[in-house]
């Protein structure tokens, strides 16, 4: 089967709602809030919520950490892993100017994967299909980040040219735990 990134749509946009039905999040981090947030916002206004996924020049207003502390929002998209199927989302968030991000933010890509589509390259195929784009916008590298127990993310970034810069303190927003950074040469 093919795996693609497609652009967010109301076409596509029941496939994305299924998934969060069955409790999938596409946020690793606030998890089953998320999925809640964004059921939401389907159900009461489904357009805004798709246009909502593509901000590339961050008008969406502030993002909330995981603490409940508001932060300026980055530029970004969101794309929707597809194999003829909804499979997954992808992220990737940047700032104008500079391959470097905010202490606030943990890293330009974020991705997940359908628990039942799991552990079939998925990841490893979105990232990789990702990279062109981030070289469009200019950055040098990538920086992803992921829980040093996290085996299959380590291995989706190391499969895509990623190497570990090291071992850090998430911000106390995000809880404080260690986290492993990786960077992704452009």
């Amino acid at each position: 089967m093919t795996v693609e990134l497609i652009k967010p749509s109301l076409e596509t946009l029941p496939r994305y709602a299924a998934a969060l039905e069955r409790d999938w999040s596409p946020d690793n981090i606030r998890g089953i809030v998320t999925t809640k947030e964004h059921l939401r916002k389907i159900e009461n206004d489904p357009a805004a919520f798709v246009d909502g996924l593509d901000d590339p020049l961050a008008l969406g207003g502030p993002i909330t950490l995981p603490d409940g502390s508001r932060m300026p929002r980055l530029p970004g998209f969101v794309r929707w892993v597809w194999d003829g199927d909804f499979a997954g989302s992808i992220g990737f968030r940047w700032q104008p100017g500079t391959s470097e991000l905010p202490s606030y933010v943990l890293g330009h890509v974020g991705y997940a994967i359908v628990p039942w589509k799991a552990g079939r390259g998925y990841a490893t195929r979105a990232l990789a299909l990702l990279l062109p784009m981030a070289r469009e916008r200019g950055l040098a590298y990538l920086e992803l980040t992921t829980e040093p127990e996290n085996v299959a993310s380590q291995r989706v970034i190391l499969s895509n040219g990623g190497r570990l810069l090291g071992r850090f303190p998430k911000a106390t927003s995000y809880g404080g735990a260690d986290s492993l950074r990786f960077r992704i040469d452009l």
